[in-house]
């Protein structure tokens, strides 16, 4: 009989209700006995299931199994008291082994005094100290990772000022970060014989391995041929690839050269291409000949032909034969490597040493001008990328990490660092993450850390293609890019035997998560534990004042100065978009980010979208205005359009809702239907191949405000609606 403390729900369960899951008769009755038994022993639901997801669920079981079970075991969870429900919980064993646990072993008695515990119940006060004294948590972080200073700092931090808000880091350091990434370290236990870089390609079962020595005689060789093309150290070389070994090679050998790499993710559009080597100012571009993915070829070289590039090293997607014709004065990629065959060392290089605040780097991020905007790296930014994933993915030494990304977005640059300066292995696929080949390799690499995007699981889930893989060695998984969605979420722990997830949301601007999940803390399906460590921030109310750090709240989320985050922009006004109109909060001015975020009663953070008109599509930050200037365009009978963003009910990636206003001429044959597909090729071909339009809704007109703008938020809450009232039917 149950205690009156149990969840009732699970202890209602019958065999049948196990049968109904999809487990077999005899396998129902022996599941149902053991959680009977279970039962007896705990009370609460986080304790139950805890104990549920270790001992009775097991990957093999039917996603339904795992559904009914978490949903029985919280569902008299009061979420408006209570806050998420817990689905994976620290131990002190697992405290113990983590980066950060070990850290605040040896050094939290001596920094933290009587305050200091252990590392769970500790976590907290640690995290604010890393922040109230960067001077003491940074050095000590410095001695955990593999950074090379050639002239140490002079000082940690330099307190903010009128042209500098973001306060001054490290000043007077002298480093190479990609230096930094190839000499060996003993003491983290980083060496030449490690292996660097795990690679398979699509339609393969063999793995290639490339150790820590191998990798920088290939980088030493790039840096040496790149020297040999006979332009300025400070010239920007763009490169347009996918992140492959050679592409990571390349994105390494030019930062260790003095120049500087300006990274463009291998899915945009020739007109994209064309943009991002304009603001960056390229002097050349490296790039492929094409893309094998999904058992398809995809011409690469054409678009960046059609871009009007400069001069393009084009690199063999496969063997060393291209698969294009190139123009007049592009070099073929084994030319390229020849130039340093009469070298008497081409596999030794001198890494040109910069101040920390050298460029190394431009990324680009969406804003909301219809330009991406073009933010400049320094030596500095690798400092904070692998920290962040030092401190909350525990990469280290002796893990894989496969994360599928391109190095035109920040996490391309954050798994280099991350892996490079760790001494982790950094697993790359070349192919498609949405197939089965990816899963495998994921087994067969054992893989430790897993990176993913919530669209990327939902297709894994829909197509039921990782069925009955090993993912055994994966001790976590992180999630970035987009909202989760809880049960896609659910489908890929059981996977991992309840591995944790740990969700991260940042912004290359930051070079870092501003937020993050902890293994020294209990985490929550599509939520975030904590703010990130030596990271601070508000949550501000409509009037812009702060609300208390322990209050529930729903708010804009602004930031506190940041070691790693941007101090200019190459083609905006830095300071207009980050800091203007924005209030003091303990002297300093605090940065706006332009995210919605909830702080709930238990003390997790979620995400509720952009401020602005700003949307997130496939993980890709774009503006209503952007996918306005291309629908607009779609037919002659198509007035103008307003685009919105609305997340699903159960959570997950944003669906783009498009409203549009027709000319209303007799006998159009534009339904919602019709414009919808025609839409979706549009952005597809102009904006991003991964953009998807969800629904198209046709109305007599938009909603303005007296200024004549369009009132984006009173159409998002149309387009919710619409959507709760097709749930219900």
């Amino acid at each position: 009989m149950s205690q009156p403390h149990e969840p009732k729900a699970v202890a209602a369960i019958s065999p049948d209700d196990l049968v109904a899951c999809g487990l077999p008769l005899h396998e129902a009755h022996v599941f149902h006995r053991r959680l009977q038994e279970t039962l007896r022993e705990v009370g609460s639901a986080p304790a139950l299931w805890r104990i549920v997801s270790k001992e009775l669920l097991h990957p093999k079981h039917p996603h339904e199994l795992h559904r009914f079970m978490y949903n029985s075991v919280y569902k008299d969870w009061d979420h408006e008291r209570q806050g998420p429900p817990p689905i994976w919980f620290p131990t002190q064993e697992i405290a113990w082994t983590t980066n950060l646990g070990r850290f605040m072993e040896a050094h939290g008695r001596k920094l933290l005094g009587s305050l200091y515990y252990d590392p769970i119940e500790s976590y907290t006060i640690m995290q604010k100290f890393s922040v109230d004294h960067p001077e003491l948590y940074w050095p000590l972080v410095f001695n955990e990772l593999s950074i090379h200073f050639h002239a140490q700092p002079s000082s940690i931090f330099v307190n903010p000022t009128a042209l500098c808000p973001a306060g001054t880091w490290l000043p007077g350091a002298v480093l190479n970060a990609a230096e930094s990434c190839l000499l060996p370290r003993p003491s983290i236990g980083k060496s030449d014989a490690n292996n660097a870089i795990i690679v398979r390609h699509e339609g393969s079962k063999s793995i290639r391995m490339m150790t820590y020595a191998e990798l920088r005689s290939s980088v030493s060789q790039v840096a040496n041929a790149v020297d040999g093309l006979g332009f300025r150290k400070g010239d920007v070389f763009a490169i347009d690839m996918p992140m492959n070994i050679n592409s990571v090679i390349i994105y390494l050998a030019v930062i260790l050269a003095g120049y500087i790499i300006a990274p463009i993710a291998d899915s945009f559009s020739a007109p994209e291409i064309a943009t991002r080597i304009r603001i960056s100012k390229a002097k050349a571009i490296f790039t492929q000949d094409v893309i094998c993915r999904g058992g398809r070829t995809l011409t690469l070289y054409s678009r960046i032909v059609e871009a009007n590039s400069p001069m393009a090293i084009v690199v063999p997607a496969s063997g060393d034969s291209l698969q294009v014709i190139l123009r007049t004065g592009d070099v073929p990629w084994e030319k390229f490597l020849a130039s340093t065959n009469a070298m008497s060392r081409p596999w030794h290089y001198e890494a040109i040493q910069q101040p920390i605040e050298a460029c190394t780097s431009i990324l680009f991020s969406s804003g909301t001008s219809g330009e991406p905007k073009a933010i400049p790296y320094s030596h500095l930014q690798p400092i904070r990328l692998v920290e962040d994933a030092w401190a909350h993915l525990d990469v280290k030494a002796g893990d894989v990490m496969i994360f599928p990304t391109n190095l035109g977005w920040m996490v391309g640059p954050l798994l280099v660092y991350s892996c490079f300066l760790t001494g982790a292995t950094l697993g790359l696929y070349n192919g498609s993450p949405l197939d089965r080949g990816f899963g495998e390799f994921v087994q067969d690499a054992g893989t430790t850390i897993l990176g993913t995007v919530p669209s990327m699981v939902k297709s894994w889930r829909k197509s039921n293609c990782m069925e009955s893989l090993d993912w055994s060695t994966i001790r976590l998984i992180c999630s970035t890019g987009e909202a989760s969605n809880v049960d896609d979420d659910l489908w890929l722990m059981a996977k991992a035997f309840y591995k944790p997830v740990i969700e991260a949301c940042g912004g290359t601007e930051l070079a870092a998560a501003f937020l993050h999940g902890s293994l020294l803390q209990p985490q929550a399906l599509g939520a975030f534990s904590t703010p990130s460590m030596a990271t601070s921030f508000v949550i501000l109310d409509d009037h812009h004042v702060p609300y208390p750090d322990n209050q529930p709240c729903l708010g804009e989320l602004a930031l506190m100065p940041t070691l790693g985050e941007s101090h200019t922009l190459l083609n905006a006004d830095h300071n207009k978009i980050y800091y203007e109109g924005m209030p003091l909060y303990n002297g300093m001015r605090l940065r706006r980010h332009g995210d919605m975020f909830e702080r709930t009663v238990s003390g997790f953070y979620k995400s509720h979208g952009r401020v602005d008109d700003t949307m997130n599509l496939g993980g890709i930050k774009t503006s209503a205005v952007d996918i306005e200037r291309v629908c607009n365009k779609a037919n002659k009978d198509v007035i103008e359009t307003a685009a919105v963003a609305v997340p699903p009910a159960m959570g997950g990636p944003d669906q783009l809702f498009i409203f549009v206003v027709l000319a209303g001429i007799t006998g159009t044959q534009l339904t919602a239907e019709v414009l919808k597909e025609t839409f979706t090729k549009l952005l597809k071909a102009e904006l991003n191949p991964y953009f998807k339009v969800g629904s198209v809704v046709i109305v007599n007109e938009l909603p303005r405000t007296a200024t004549n703008k369009i009132m984006r938020r009173v159409l998002r809450s149309q387009a919710i609606n619409a959507q709760k009232l097709r749930n219900r039917l």
